[in-house]
């Protein structure tokens, strides 16, 4: 979508848009990352292969079957069906899912150097009204959903089952037939696939949307070389801003090889939870809208800059069943011995930023805006993952992304929780209390937490 038609750079702009969300989330991944991890590089490269295997049959999935795909979560996606005069998108989700569901059976025994591994995918679908924005600066922009249904697509994938295609119980009494469902709870079903190959097929035809090709050189003369090249540039410069400047580097660097060589760096990981804003858009007026888009540009390009300005990098914006979330990470491109320092005076910057922010009114009503935050530290698998030559994205990985996931939604509004790795790596430095041990999802063992007040001098 923002290839197709990209805002002006610092241009804010905002929409509604009405259609089907499905959500993914990837299961028994950690398990074969940490098995690949001990191999190092080679390790690495075995990973990717398995990674990009899998999200390009997704994406080929996703194609046929009429939907965008809005970004990579990690491991997980995003994809958007637009709504048409038939109100046809909440049927071509479901068949998507469905198809993908099919195409994980691929991925039921992974080779790997100590034994076989699984994946399976969660996957969630709702439908609605939701706010697209685009957010930011013009040295940095973000492309974002906000609103309730983003949030409720969510809530769909994490009440669903591994294997199946879950929906909420209103979207299934809409849908009806062809399709039988059985109940989760109260709230959610999951489709049966009952389907034959014929009867599910591989396509859903749509016209609700064309994608723009890409370069076409008809005119190879000279002069007509130089406009094409210009034109080009003239397009990248628009998107360039939608990417952190860091990674933007290295794909720059890396152009001739066409490829970014993955790798497992020890690094610093930031969850920051921004709560009131995003869970407000639906509320309000347009007047009210247009403050709010700017209230929560205002903090991202905020947050970037403190981030940016400590040498971390800020990933991007994301979706959280409650407000969005925000990933930033320090050591990956490059590593400082201070990192842990950088790390822990931009979570108490951040959380300063959005204690500064003005309060927005909605039916002149102060919406309460707050962070929460995690932070925790390890090694984490970095690499350029997606379809190896078409839609890919450079992200992070890893046990100290889910870790520090956690944490951000155990935390109190304007709290900073982290690891007792992480806090040992700060102490003396920063005013820390210990809160003592608690269990996280996918850790055995009870974990030390910490929160993270000032810095000791302040």
């Amino acid at each position: 979508q923002v290839s197709d038609n990209p805002s002006p750079p610092g241009h804010i702009r905002f929409t509604w848009q009405q259609g089907t969300l499905l959500f993914t989330d990837l299961a028994g991944f950690t398990p074969l990352l940490e098995a690949n991890a001990a191999q190092g590089r080679r390790g690495a490269a075995h990973l990717l292969k398995v990674l990009n295997h899998y999200f390009s049959e997704m994406i080929e999935i996703i194609s046929k079957s009429g939907g965008d795909l809005l970004e990579f979560t990690g491991d997980a996606m995003l994809v958007q069906f637009l709504a048409d005069a038939q109100r046809s998108d909440v049927a071509q989700a479901v068949r998507a899912g469905l198809r993908m569901q099919r195409a994980m059976e691929h991925f039921s025994n992974i080779e790997a150097a100590n034994g076989q591994y699984q994946l399976g995918m969660r996957v969630g679908v709702h439908s609605g009204r939701f706010l697209t924005a685009d957010i930011g600066t013009p040295i940095r922009m973000a492309h974002v959903l906000l609103g309730k249904t983003v949030q409720q697509a969510k809530q769909a994938e994490g009440s669903g089952k591994v294997g199946r295609v879950c929906l909420s119980k209103v979207e299934s009494d809409r849908l009806g037939e062809p399709f039988r469902y059985e109940p989760t709870d109260l709230s959610y079903m999951l489709v049966n696939d009952d389907f034959s190959a014929d009867q599910l097929g591989e396509y859903d035809i749509t016209l609700s949307r064309r994608r723009q090709s890409g370069l076409v050189l008809l005119d190879r003369s000279a002069e007509g070389l130089l406009l094409e090249i210009n034109e080009a540039v003239k397009r990248v410069e628009v998107l360039a801003g939608y990417v952190p400047s860091p990674i933007l580097r290295l794909l720059v660097e890396s152009a001739s090889q066409r490829r970014i060589p993955p790798n497992f760096p020890e690094s610093i990981v930031v969850f920051v939870n921004l709560l009131g804003l995003p869970e407000s858009v639906d509320a309000a007026s347009q007047e009210e809208l247009d403050s709010l888009v700017r209230s929560f540009s205002r903090a991202f390009s905020s947050i970037n800059a403190a981030v940016s300005s400590r040498g971390g990098i800020l990933q991007k914006v994301t979706y959280q069943l409650v407000g969005s979330d925000i990933l930033v990470y320090f050591g990956v491109l490059t590593s400082r011995t201070d990192d842990a320092l950088r790390a822990a005076d931009t979570a108490i910057a951040i959380r300063e930023i959005v204690n500064q922010l003005p309060t927005p009114l909605i039916n002149d009503k102060p919406i309460n805006v707050a962070c929460r935050i995690g932070i925790t530290r390890g090694a984490v698998f970095a690499a350029e993952i997606g379809e190896p030559r078409g839609r890919r994205e450079f992200n992070i990985l890893g046990d100290p992304v889910n870790t520090a996931a956690r944490l951000m939604t155990r935390a109190a509004p304007q709290q900073i929780l982290m690891t007792e790795e992480f806090y040992e790596a700060i102490a003396p430095q920063f005013s820390c209390e210990a809160l003592g041990k608690v269990f996280l999802k996918g850790k055995a063992a009870p974990v030390g937490i910490y929160s993270l007040q000032k810095r000791a001098e302040e």
